[in-house]
């Protein structure tokens, strides 16, 4: 796992373009402590660092940028790609001869023998990368099928820049940082910046599954090709085209061997290796494939807080002591988690609010005291069905769209009329006939929200209002408006049978590469800890697209086909438990410890000076939290980041002297 960063400035409007390179590279030291690498054509205006993270043949043989392909071809690239051994074989029957072990080798070789498109199609892996190819003076960005690993490009001051985080382009001379304010509007929506767009205007996201060229023409940079070479609607219609037609206990054993693979695969390390468990039905389907594959007890890791409600560690201790494995429990108390805010801009680079972003940081944090690589269950809820709301849609539309549109507006009014305190205090009567998830905590603040539901015209509206923290996020944003990124992909997936299935691709194609991803990437890079997820190895995915919803939902259970092979290695009560997030007490700590830092970055004064958010909605949602007692604490997260982000920003200076010695972000 590394960071890499580069430019194609063949008009030389980059001064000292070698120094930039390097001030890029020494801002992502902690994706990758262990090499600094840099290489360039300035006659061709390219230039290409990286930082290494070395996982897998440790020897100076998989020091990047490297070249290959008789010299063709200059590589910097993050990543893993799980099938090397395989690909190396098949490539040294075909004449290829290499000097090292490791994977970028591999992958020179196989872009060099099949070209990219064709050798996109036989990795498996995570992998971002940049291709410099000095015949044909073009420069291919990639980035895998899932968006496991991040690519940013942009164009400043006339050059492409690209980077594995925004925080290296903005070393670039002439970045204007221009906040994109259709992107501000998107975050309030969704508590991140969805793909293509950055927070910043002229910046992208390289989208998952995706490849782009740029070639130089006449001394300019231009964009000659975008390519989808992998998509989650495809695999998916495919696998409504032509659905598995095995049984459950047929489907069941062929996704543990695939998984086993998948598993194995992913346990191939040159350092310390271990997992992180917590308890839920992934991460111990997880720990106990690689357990059963492993001769010595596997080291896993598991955080728990002692508030009441947010700790699961003894499901999980439960868990590692029947698997047999090395386990450590990491207990953090509130204080660990509050440290840890004002350094969340730096650690995640871009606004993001997905509350769980702490724990999760904090977590990794704790694993790289033992190992260097660490395994993750994520990928199990978007593939197999694992999120309630695939739960909550069908309940609530079957209710809404037998009445008309007229009655469901007045009963949302009706509901909405009385009081989140006097719901709670009435309500016993009223969770009889939730869901059996919104029968627990704050009974008031969740009528309120399934009344919301109630109101919406179709199912998308239905998804839509599920997914979304603001709901009109654009009366929020000054001078925001919200692009028609969700609704393009509606009727991208439209010809999808059965909603529940286009749900997830939908969470698929946004919410894991935007929300998840992120979160695990940023948290893991900034203490130089490299994770790896089985679960979304792409095969994977492919097989989950071809079963039946009833192998992954079984009533109200979703994930029916992983629980089932999780039963071969736990007792069924070990796992048998309403779901639960990741999460953190934070609408407590907002009205407690941090509600000073909130108000502070809240005030009047600041948010008209910076001019980004209107003051009315926002102090009111601050009011309803603090003052009436409502659970906002979400929706006032969202603007609480990207004020902090704000404010780091501005506290930024440059580094002088060597970018060597920049502190690793986490340490």
């Amino acid at each position: 796992m590394c960071g890499i960063a580069g430019l194609l400035d063949p008009g030389a409007k980059i001064t000292s373009p070698d120094r930039t390179l390097r001030h890029m590279t020494g801002r992502l030291l902690h994706r990758g402590p262990d090499g600094n690498g840099h290489w360039s054509d300035p006659d061709a205006g390219i230039f290409l660092g990286h930082r290494r993270l070395a996982i897998v043949d440790l020897t100076a043989d998989g020091a990047q940028p490297m070249s290959g392909g008789a010299g063709r071809f200059v590589i910097t690239y993050n990543g893993e790609i799980y099938n090397f051994q395989e690909l190396r074989t098949e490539l040294q029957q075909l004449g290829h001869r290499f000097r090292g072990r490791n994977d970028t080798e591999v992958l020179l070789a196989a872009v060099s023998h099949w070209g990219v498109p064709a050798a996109l199609d036989k990795l498996n892996g995570m992998f971002a990368f940049a291709l410099w190819d000095r015949h044909e003076r073009q420069l291919w960005l990639v980035r895998d099928r899932l968006g496991k690993k991040p690519l940013y490009f942009g164009i400043v001051n006339g050059a492409l820049c690209f980077a594995s985080e925004l925080k290296a382009i903005r070393c670039v001379p002439g970045f204007r940082g221009d906040i994109d304010r259709e992107s501000l509007t998107l975050f309030l929506r969704h508590n991140y910046v969805p793909a293509p767009k950055s927070i910043y205007v002229g910046i992208e996201k390289l989208r998952p599954g995706y490849f782009v060229q740029f070639e130089v023409q006449n001394g300019q940079v231009s964009r000659k090709n975008t390519v989808r070479y992998w998509s989650i609607e495809d695999v998916a219609r495919q696998g409504s085209g032509d659905p598995s037609r095995d049984s459950p206990e047929e489907a069941a054993r062929h996704l543990e061997a695939l998984l086993r693979d998948a598993v194995q695969k992913r346990m191939i390390s040159d350092v310390p290796l271990g997992a992180f468990l917590s308890g839920g039905i992934d991460s111990s389907l997880i720990v106990a494939l690689m357990q059963a594959q492993s001769t010595a007890p596997i080291r896993t890791f598991t955080v728990g807080f002692r508030e009441k409600g947010f700790d699961e560690s003894v499901f999980a201790r439960r868990i590692a002591n029947h698997l047999g494995t090395d386990h450590t429990e990491i207990f953090l108390s509130a204080k660990d988690a509050l440290d840890v805010v004002p350094r969340l801009p730096e650690i995640y680079d871009e606004p993001f609010a997905d509350s769980s972003q702490i724990p999760t940081y904090l977590v990794n944090r704790e694993a790289r005291r033992f190992v260097t690589v660490a395994v993750s269950g994520d990928g199990g809820d978007e593939g197999f069905c694992g999120y309630n709301r695939y739960v909550w849609w069908r309940r609530i539309w079957s209710v809404s769209e037998k009445l008309p549109m007229w009655s469901r507006r007045a009963l949302t009014s009706i509901v909405k009329g009385i009081s989140v305190p006097v719901w709670d205090k009435t309500a016993r009567p009223v969770l009889r006939i939730l869901p059996p998830e919104f029968r627990h905590g704050a009974a008031g603040e969740k009528i309120h929200k399934l009344a919301d539901l109630l109101a919406v015209d179709s199912p998308d509206a239905l998804y839509t209002r599920l997914v979304s923290h603001w709901k009109d996020p654009a009366a929020v944003v000054i001078g925001g408006s919200e692009p028609g990124i969700p609704r393009d992909e509606y009727r991208d997936t439209g010809d999808i049978d059965e909603f529940t299935n286009r749900m997830m691709v939908l969470d698929i194609q946004n919410y894991l590469p935007d929300d998840i991803l992120v979160k695990v990437d940023r948290a893991s890079m900034a203490v130089s800890l490299e994770v790896r997820a089985p679960l979304l190895d792409y095969r994977v995915i492919e097989f989950a697209a071809r079963l039946p919803l009833a192998h992954k939902l079984h009533g109200a259970s979703g994930k029916a086909i992983l629980r089932r092979i999780l039963g071969k290695f736990l007792p069924d009560e070990f796992f048998d438990r309403a779901k639960t997030g990741f999460g953190v007490p934070l609408e407590q700590w907002l009205r407690g410890p941090l509600r000073d830092w909130a108000e502070s970055l809240l005030t009047k004064k600041q948010l008209e000076m910076d001019g980004y958010f209107a003051v009315a909605p926002v102090h009111e949602m601050w009011n309803d939290l603090v003052l009436r007692g409502k659970a906002t604490h979400y929706f006032v997260w969202d603007v609480l980041m990207f004020q902090a982000w704000l404010r780091h920003l501005e506290a930024a200076q440059p580094t002088p002297g060597l970018i060597e010695d920049i502190p690793r972000c986490g340490t």
